[in-house]
């Protein structure tokens, strides 16, 4: 049997050390450099790697004047810039975060919906509940929601927006102009969804794309998490410093996914690496007395 090794990129333009800005090579405001960013997203194209992720903040995340210098104060919205890239790519997947807790379900099926139509069928949604109180305090909170709440939350909204993205079928679409029939309306769907938190009647005024709908990406690493991730999730991204804790969350996710029906070989679990180049220790010089 062929296996392949699927290559996922983390990369934000102000770079992952909190420090990078000031590394002499590179542009002290990546973070906000679209030019800077289609480098980067045609880089990876070129090493072939199946996809370009980003992370998300929805607060600033305040350090010193000194050190906050990157993505960690301002950043792009992960979708917009990924809109934006898109043109410049042509295989290269976009994988933009998005948060279940502080959005709505219509908002975010339609934004990532638009995308994959964008970037033709190449869109994938990292599902994220978000913590902090900071965060909260920007969207009509003093603090965050209890973690549990924040998983039953995530778990709803991502059976929203499924529905929502099965909104219209393959081809509900005639635009035949001699009969001036435009779409069927048979084959246009409402969600109908009521649920503990949210309400949506539905249809998304966004099409499928060619792929269907936007992969769905989780990194949860907590029981709740990985209920989400085994339940939901067609990549998962995790990070361990070990190989028996890698093992069992490998194993873990897999026997969730069967339990609950899934094939577990349709979730892929993408494990984090972070390669480092170290310069070659100088020779020795050899000693010259016998």
């Amino acid at each position: 049997m062929t296996r392949k090794i699927r290559l996922g990129a983390f990369l934000p333009g102000g770079g992952q050390h909190i420090a990078s800005w000031r590394h002499p090579d590179q542009p002290v405001d990546g973070a906000l450099s679209l030019e800077f960013h289609k480098q980067l997203a045609q880089t990876a194209e070129r090493g072939l790697f199946d996809a370009y992720f980003l992370a998300d903040n929805l607060a600033v995340g305040y350090g010193g004047a000194r050190e906050g210098g990157n993505a960690r104060v301002a950043g792009f919205e992960p979708v917009t810039l990924f809109s934006a890239l898109a043109p410049f790519t042509t295989h290269l997947g976009f994988i933009a975060t998005a948060s279940t807790t502080y959005e709505e379900p219509y908002n975010t099926a339609r934004k990532f919906a638009s995308l994959d139509l964008i970037s033709d069928g190449r869109a994938g949604w990292n599902v994220v509940t978000t913590t902090g109180d900071a965060t909260a305090q920007n969207f009509n909170r003093d603090t965050q929601l209890p973690h549990a709440d924040r998983y039953r939350r995530a778990a709803e909204h991502v059976e929203v927006v499924k529905k929502l993205w099965e909104s219209f079928e393959d081809d509900a679409f005639i635009r035949d102009r001699e009969s001036g029939v435009f779409f069927d309306p048979a084959k246009l769907h409402d969600a109908g969804h009521k649920g503990e938190h949210f309400k949506v009647k539905g249809p998304l005024n966004v099409s499928r794309s060619r792929q269907g709908h936007p992969v769905i990406v989780q990194a949860g690493q907590s029981d709740d998490g990985r209920g989400l991730a085994a339940a939901t999730a067609e990549v998962i991204f995790t990070a361990h410093q070990h190989i028996e804790t890698a093992q069992e969350f490998y194993r873990d996710i897999k026997n969730r996914a069967r339990g609950l029906g899934r094939n577990p070989d349709h979730v892929l679990v993408m494990p984090g690496v972070s390669p480092l180049s170290v310069a070659p220790k100088p020779k020795r010089a050899r000693s010259m007395i016998a």
